[in-house]
């Protein structure tokens, strides 16, 4: 059962005079949606390895978490109990997220690529009396997986797979079975308040072990109505979404979004930018929020001519600074609006660029902060830095979580309210941001702070460079240097002086020069596209400078 999450009076009361927390329950927005449009498609569920296509309405998909709903609470699921589900963009997942708030217990979704590693603390550490997972996705099964690790997870009471067999059986035993006579009872004994934990998410691992991160209604429903008034989405939008629905992105926007709006979300279990691009003209959707690999796909797609259309109107674009080449070249190749956002699983999306901004601002920024966000930019005494000037990143506002699960001490939030979020970044005179590192991602050369984003924006100008990452690696004599890692194009090399020589072609200082280039095949992302700079950071102990 969740623990008590923080939320002083004091916050509480703020929140609700400033007419930021509404007291909204989640369900009340799905259960508007279904008295309105009962019989409108609440979902398109695509499944790559079938290329099957389904469709549910609001009735349907309220008719399965009910059912699912009832079998939890028979299985013991209590009011503030964790639920733990690890499935891709499936109607399941929809259905599951709405059965917990229909009995008062704790959505926990996990990324489909986690294993045992990551599973083993995650469902632990969340005292999860039941796990749901597929039987079988991307040919691994998730089912024998589990099975052969009950003895880590000594909370876990039952295991269910969709798709499985027997005892297990998602379908036989938390699905196809008739509402008992006393569901609604039960139901309204469990109704939650805006104030308790709707949501437990861990963090995405960019930097190791991950937090629990705790929301309540109160927190979720305010930044999903942030990015709907940004991006002056609507009822007549179509939300499409191939990033996982695990992900609060996923979660936030592909699946309450488009229910808050009474509209339908498309979604996409495995990442193909053809088949994305086809969804998004099948299914006329006009939205898609991702991280930077899924727009760069998008752009380069040869898809883009025969399927997009004036209908797709606007990338939202976060997770990472968007390279300024590629914000330039998607704008433009596929006609829409781009919309550079900064967030987290601890306080959502707090800065976003405008509709109507200039140039500079969309292709230069990560936005400025929503109405009831601030952020500052201050140095290691807490004292603001001057425009312009990089320093640590805090944030305060209505969207602000309330907790990280069993660590109290770990909620490092000041007494006036500001987060310290972990990011460095520069503000101009307007008050929009741009993210130009993690604090911990920062490289200290001889004393000298080396400005990683600079470094890596000019990289991804290069022609062939598909992606790359600047990290520390260790100096005896300097402390650190910069070790830089690079993916590239089919059939394009570089060297480590071919690097040197196009950093300084454009102009970068000298004692900005990394000093070792590392080309891999790939970069080590978790499931929403961040890279995993830790994992760099690893390779990077064992190389020597160039």
């Amino acid at each position: 059962m969740i623990v008590d999450p923080i939320l002083p009076q004091a916050r509480i009361d703020a929140m609700r005079s400033e007419g930021w927390w509404r007291d909204e329950n989640l369900l009340d927005y799905f259960d508007a949606a279904l008295a309105a449009c009962p019989d409108d498609v609440a979902l398109v569920d695509f499944r790559t390895e079938t290329s099957q296509k389904i469709s549910m309405t609001y009735r349907e998909l309220d008719e399965k978490s009910r059912s699912i709903a009832v079998a939890l609470a028979h299985y013991g699921i209590q009011k503030q109990d964790v639920v733990s589900y690890q499935l891709p963009n499936w109607w399941q997942f929809a259905a599951i997220s709405l059965a917990c708030l229909r009995i008062g217990a704790v959505c926990n979704p996990l990324m489909p690529i986690f294993r045992e590693r990551e599973l083993s603390f995650m469902v632990d550490f969340a005292e999860s009396k039941i796990l749901i997972v597929p039987k079988l996705f991307r040919g691994f099964d998730h089912e024998a997986m589990i099975d052969g690790m009950r003895d880590q997870l000594p909370k876990l009471k039952h295991l269910f797979a969709v798709g499985g067999e027997g005892a297990s059986s998602f379908e036989d035993h938390l699905v196809n079975h008739s509402l008992p006579s006393d569901a609604d009872a039960l139901f309204q004994e469990r109704q939650l308040t805006p104030l308790d934990v709707v949501l437990l998410m861990y963090t995405s691992g960019t930097t190791g072990m991950p937090k629990g991160v705790m929301h309540c209604a109160n927190t979720f429903v305010y930044y999903v109505r942030g990015m709907i008034e940004r991006g002056a989405i609507t009822e007549k939008d179509s939300i499409f979404m191939g990033s996982p629905l695990a992900h609060l992105t996923g979660f936030a926007f592909g699946m309450w979004m488009p229910m808050m709006l009474k509209t339908r979300t498309i979604l996409l279990d495995v990442w193909n930018v053809n088949t994305g691009w086809q969804l998004i003209h099948d299914e006329d959707a006009s939205f898609a929020m991702g991280a930077t690999p899924f727009l760069a796909d998008l752009t380069q797609s040869d898809r883009v001519e025969a399927c997009n259309s004036p209908r797709f109107r606007l990338f939202v674009c976060g997770g990472a600074p968007i390279p300024r080449v590629l914000a330039e070249t998607a704008a433009e190749k596929l006609d829409i609006n781009l919309m550079a956002v900064w967030g987290m699983s601890e306080c959502g999306v707090v800065t976003t660029t405008k509709l109507d901004d200039p140039r500079e601002k969309v292709f230069g920024t990560d936005g400025v902060a929503v109405p009831g966000c601030e952020v500052k930019v201050v140095d290691r005494d807490g004292k603001q830095m001057p425009v312009g000037e990089e320093g640590l990143l805090l944030e305060r506002g209505p969207a602000t979580f309330i907790g990280y699960l069993k660590k109290p001490e770990a909620y490092d939030v000041d007494r006036d309210g500001f987060f310290d979020t972990g990011d460095l970044a520069t503000m101009d005179e307007d008050g929009y941001i741009r993210i130009t590192g993690r604090s911990k991602d920062i490289i200290i050369r001889g004393g000298e702070n080396i400005p990683i984003v600079e470094v890596e924006n000019l990289l991804y100008t290069h022609p062939d460079v598909i992606d790359c990452a600047v990290v520390a690696m260790p100096d005896d004599r300097l402390g650190e240097l910069g070790c830089c890692f690079a993916t590239l194009k089919d059939g394009a090399s570089m060297t480590f002086s071919d690097m040197i020589q196009f950093l300084k072609d454009n102009k970068l200082a000298r004692n900005y020069l990394p000093e070792h280039l590392e080309i891999l095949n790939d970069m080590p992302r978790t499931a929403s596209g961040k890279i995993q700079k830790f994992e760099l950071r690893e390779i990077a102990k064992t190389v020597r400078s160039n």
